[in-house]
């Protein structure tokens, strides 16, 4: 139960009796009160394990299985984590306490403001030792090391993962560059998913090809589903409100699952509105429609409250369209497994040999504090690595101010609203962006860190560092992922309601042959910019002066948290 087991922590610990915690205090006292005591072997659950599914505990009676949970501020206000996020994080934690209670499993629900290392060690010391599936956080990992030397924790593998370490050596051997087109193709042969007779359906490893449509309008995007919730979750509102209303974003549990019976209705939905027109117009962007056709589950996938066997074999025996089914599971068995095992391989960009690291250190709030004026916050801090040595700090626009730029003030509103944007805003809107400007890229990751509800260090930081700054080099990307205002217009309709316009005075193409001009020397031996290089040697020596001007000139704008306007690019 939850006080009994707050109240059998040791003092110095400061586990706090919290006040936002009096509905699941009370609702598992009701659930455990009359439960037997019987033995139980007991297992450790991070915050995203929350599945009865996976895990040795998943093959023993609920009668003979108990759970430690922890619920921690220091891991809460290590970085400014968008509210949502927290309170979809805890929301779901709790419910799974409760769901597990009701199953009939004992379960120890740890609330503190101390480490987790902190906090499990205090229950082990009282109770007994603790078994867990290995953290998929390299960050968790690193905090419970000592606690899996002292022999306090007991680690076993993740069950969880679609594909294994031997797998990813195979196809794609032990030193980098790794391909994940290469790591796709042996992953679909081992599995046998969209293959058959050892061949891929359709004849094709990959529809990608075809699933570059922009969007009009037609077919309609569905309008995502909202959830109903009780008192529990309310209280989960008023915790985050109160204790981290500086923290950026807002609160809107009505827009989040919190159970499992909402996983999988999110799951359901997805299949039944999303999935048949998310391959043709997963690329495409809108102010009509934040969603599209895309299935938002990455946040349920990575708490483990929708399983990625579960989704990719419900998505092959759907009736959607093969091009929507294999970029769907291109995503989930390709780049998610893919960016898994590459930041393990590296321990999470660390060590890259030949790769120059930032000379500066950047706090991990990507500049939140700062900029809020909350100075006395915890600024940890980390180095990262920097193939093209950017180094320039976030813009504030990042953070909601207003740059001008009509498709980066969309995108941001919503990521700042939602806590969640899909991934071509991702990576061409955000990502492109700040590359252009030359932004640290370990800042501009902490960002994305703190921004998305899915964003997990062993997903983020592949995604940020590699796919979207290029920072790592070569390691698991071909090349730097930028473009100027031809590819917003094609694929959005942003570009019409803003004040500028591409092919006349939008910024984009002038940042975009500006990076190229200063950075040809370290990206001239790349062979798929070799016609971009090309073009810009021919380019007017006018012009480059130009987007060096331009270049200056939205930086220096956009640095100070000012819009810019047309006549200043003049």
């Amino acid at each position: 139960m939850l006080y009994a087991a707050l109240s059998a922590l040791d003092a110095s610990s400061d586990t706090v009796r919290s006040l936002h915690a009096s509905v699941l205090a009370s609702e598992l006292h009701s659930l455990q009160a009359k439960r037997a005591p019987t033995p139980r072997t007991w297992f450790y659950l991070p915050y995203d394990q929350l599945t009865d599914e996976l895990g040795p505990w998943s093959r023993l009676a609920p009668q003979q299985v108990g759970i430690v949970l922890v619920e921690t501020a220091a891991k809460a206000r290590r970085r400014p984590y968008h509210q949502q996020k927290l309170a979809f994080l805890l929301a779901n934690q709790r419910r799974f306490a409760l769901e597990q209670a009701a199953r009939g499993v004992a379960v120890e629900y740890l609330i503190s403001r101390e480490s987790y290392a902190t906090v499990l060690a205090a229950w082990v010391t009282q109770h007994q030792p603790l078994v867990m599936m290995e953290a998929a956080e390299r960050e968790l990992r690193v905090e419970l090391a000592d606690l899996v030397k002292q022999g306090l924790l007991s680690v076993v593998a993740h069950e969880g993962w679609l594909t294994r370490t031997e797998l990813f050596e195979q196809a794609c051997g032990v030193q980098s560059p790794w391909r994940m087109d290469a790591f796709y193709r042996e992953a679909r042969r081992a599995t046998g998913i969209l293959m058959e007779r050892g061949k891929p359906v359709g004849g094709r490893f990959s529809f990608d090809g075809e699933n570059r449509k922009p969007w009009s309008g037609t077919p309609p995007a569905p309008v995502v589903p909202r959830f109903q919730h009780g008192a529990l979750e309310a209280e989960v509102e008023a915790l985050v409100r109160t204790q981290f209303g500086t923290h950026p974003g807002r609160v809107d549990l009505g827009a989040l699952p919190t159970t499992k019976a909402h996983a999988h209705e999110c799951w359901d939905f997805a299949l039944r509105e999303c999935l048949e027109h998310f391959g043709p117009y997963e690329d495409a962007m809108s102010r009509s429609s934040r969603t599209l056709f895309h299935t938002r589950i990455a946040h349920l996938l990575n708490v483990s409250r929708l399983l990625p066997v579960t989704v990719v074999k419900a998505a092959v025996q759907s009736t959607a369209p093969l091009a929507s089914v294999e970029g769907f599971v291109r995503q989930v068995l390709g780049w998610r497994e893919f960016v898994r095992h590459v930041h393990r391989a590296t321990d999470g960009f660390r060590d890259l040999p030949g790769v120059p690291r930032a000379q500066q250190v950047r706090a991990t709030d990507a500049g939140w504090w700062t900029l809020s004026g909350l100075v006395d916050r915890p600024h940890h801090a980390e180095a990262a690595p920097a193939a093209l040595a950017a180094h320039n700090p976030l813009p504030p626009a990042w953070w909601g101010h207003a740059s001008g730029l009509a498709c980066l003030d969309r995108v941001v509103r919503t990521v700042m609203e939602d806590a969640w944007c899909h991934h071509i805003e991702r990576l061409m809107v955000l990502a492109n962006i700040a590359a252009l400007l030359d932004v640290d890229a370990r800042e501009l990751t902490d960002w994305f860190w703190c921004a998305f509800v899915d964003a997990y260090d062993w997903v983020v930081e592949p995604n940020v560092l590699s796919m979207g700054t290029f920072a790592t080099g070569d390691v698991m990307t071909t090349k730097p992922y930028i473009a100027g205002s031809a590819y917003i217009d094609k694929m959005s309709d942003d570009c019409a309601g803003c004040a500028f316009t591409p092919g006349k005075d939008c910024p984009l193409t002038s940042l975009y042959w500006a990076y190229l001009d200063r950075h040809a020397q370290a990206l001239a031996g790349n062979p798929r910019l070799l016609m971009p290089l090309r073009s810009l040697a021919k380019r007017d020596p006018a012009k480059r002066s130009a987007d060096a001007r331009v270049y200056a000139t939205v930086s220096a704008v956009l640095a100070k948290g000012a819009r810019l306007d047309p006549k200043q690019l003049m």
